[in-house]
């Protein structure tokens, strides 16, 4: 579809590929480019499964988007179709290669940006595809399941795997109390779903929208990373009073732990033990809050509401059970899947008026909410790791030193008279050179950030999708950053510590932060994994 033309030369030059030179003359709209591209759209949709109405990506397709500019209402070139086996094992992706255009924009992410390469282009000719080594599913490769290949993909050959049906069999069952919990970043992603401008904090209509689809309780998983951070301060500061492995790195992130698991087994034991955010509060939910509001923790059933397609796999590992083995998380949803749920319940979101998560367990701080950007984490827990060292209240909050969407960030933060060095990263890609330096002893940090999605949370592979027309034009990344950092801003409480619900928990159940019950009910193990099950 780049075709242009190129005066004094024959045929056409492909623009993606053909580098600039002086005095080049280069035409974009003639009569002749035109209908070449509409020749190769043609070509396209005669090898595409063309089931747009049933389709995730129906309006939001860029191949259906050029076949309307374009006029094409019926294909011209029509015969023999390739066929391909859908590829579903994983919990988290679905790969379906006959809505595949070749376009290899999966690839390059995997490749070039995440630094895995567990996808490429395959074969020869018509029988060139977008596979894995040897075609085995996603979920018996080194795919680390972060969704960047879905994030970037202008089709639906590749979509997060749906979990919508068992959330709306369980609000309909009378005897189960559904749960739900909503992820910082999804706040201020929701909204696109429904035409609003990137980066619109949608909480308060979308905390409405989550109660009219029948949630029994609707809570802010902001909380889960307060108590996320309490527990993560606490092993950050036992690893530097008694010499325990370091750096320690944080592990929210399931794709960046899978990515540990699979590529450096010999470094897990520098990952912090603790649960991610929303798996902490599932295990909370069900134990704490059932015990005190008196309901069978068998009987409740907890939705957590993500920007991130390896949630998924995370609620399914070993050890994210709590209460009597019940798991911690039942099903996990991504941003557009609540989007579709509230579109199926005929919602008008925009039109919706704001309401307030139900107490107290939607009691979070501003800490909790920046967990949703790149950095995020790394500052939530400084704030905290700071005061308690020191023994008294920061003076300014923002460590502004760590934020921002570069891949690789370095600073030092003085703490009780310590030189604290830090680093904060986004990108695999970006994981894969510090881990290298690890391994190889040149690391210089003490506390590691790593995010798996470029960017963080905010850009994670279960976000709203954005064209690449509107990713080349718009700083998507700027628009959802600032919204979260002005949720913190705004926030009446921005330290994970003070979180008065986190204290209560503490001081009626947990005992104290780091302890035997919350080492049982709030930390994990890992595990080393093969990058090729089969």
């Amino acid at each position: 579809m780049c075709l242009v033309e190129v005066e004094g030369r024959r045929g056409f030059a492909t623009s993606c590929i053909q580098k600039a030179e002086e005095g080049m003359v280069v035409h974009t709209n003639t009569e002749k480019v035109i209908e070449a591209r509409k020749t190769v759209l043609d070509l396209i949709l005669s090898n595409h499964e063309r089931e747009c109405l049933t389709c995730v990506r129906n309006g939001n397709c860029e191949l259906q988007k050029l076949a309307e500019e374009f006029g094409l209402t019926d294909i011209k070139y029509k015969g023999e179709r390739s066929a391909h086996k859908v590829d579903d094992k994983s919990p988290s992706i679905v790969r379906d290669f006959n809505k595949c255009v070749l376009c290899r924009r999966c690839v390059s992410t995997c490749k070039k940006v995440q630094g895995i390469g567990a996808i490429d282009c395959t074969e020869r000719g018509f029988s060139s595809c977008v596979s894995t080594y040897n075609d085995e599913s996603l979920n018996d490769v080194n795919c680390t399941f972060c969704g960047q290949c879905i994030a970037n993909c202008p089709v639906g050959a590749l979509k997060e795997k749906d979990n919508t049906q068992i959330v709306w069999e369980k609000l309909k069952d009378k005897d189960t109390f559904v749960v739900v919990q909503t992820a910082p970043a999804v706040r201020v992603g929701i909204g696109e779903e429904f035409g609003e401008k990137i980066g619109t904090n949608a909480q308060g209509r979308m905390v409405t929208a989550l109660k009219r689809l029948g949630f029994d309780k609707v809570f802010d998983t902001n909380t889960g990373a307060d108590f996320t951070i309490m527990e993560e301060a606490t092993e950050f500061i036992e690893r530097i009073k008694d010499g325990g492995v370091m750096p320690m790195t944080t592990s929210c992130c399931p794709a960046w732990v899978r990515f540990v698991e699979m590529n450096y087994p010999e470094l897990l034991d520098h990952l912090s033990s603790c649960k991610s955010p929303h798996q902490m509060f599932g295990a909370i939910i069900k134990s704490y809050y059932a015990k005190k509001n008196k309901i069978d923790p068998s009987k409740i059933f907890v939705v957590s509401v993500m920007p991130c397609v390896a949630k998924k796999f995370e609620r399914t590992r070993d050890d994210m059970q709590g209460v009597d083995g019940l798991d911690d998380v039942d099903a996990v949803i991504t941003t557009r899947e609540l989007a579709r749920m509230i579109k199926q319940a005929h919602i008008e979101f925009s039109e919706l008026e704001d309401s307030n998560f139900d107490d107290p367990m939607g009691e979070a701080t501003g800490a909790g909410a920046i967990f949703g950007v790149t950095g995020g984490v790394m500052e939530a827990a400084l704030r905290t790791a700071v005061e308690t060292l020191e023994g008294k209240p920061l003076e300014k909050l923002e460590f502004k030193e760590v934020r921002g969407k570069e891949g690789i960030k370095k600073a030092t933060v003085k703490i009780a008279g310590k030189d604290v060095r830090v680093a904060v990263v986004s990108g695999l890609a970006n994981a894969r050179k510090v881990m290298d330096d690890l391994k190889s002893g040149k690391a210089d940090y003490d506390f590691l950030e790593v995010m798996a999605c470029p960017g963080g949370c905010i850009l994670g592979g279960g976000q709203p999708i954005k064209s690449s027309k509107t990713r080349s034009n718009v700083n998507v990344f700027k628009k959802r950053a600032d919204s979260i950092y002005g949720i913190d801003e705004k926030s009446t409480i921005r330290k994970s510590h003070e979180n008065p619900y986190l204290k209560e928990t503490y001081k009626e159940f947990i005992g104290e932060p780091g302890g035997k019950k919350a080492h049982k009910l709030l930390h994990t193990t890992y595990v080393k994994r093969d990058k090729y099950n089969f």
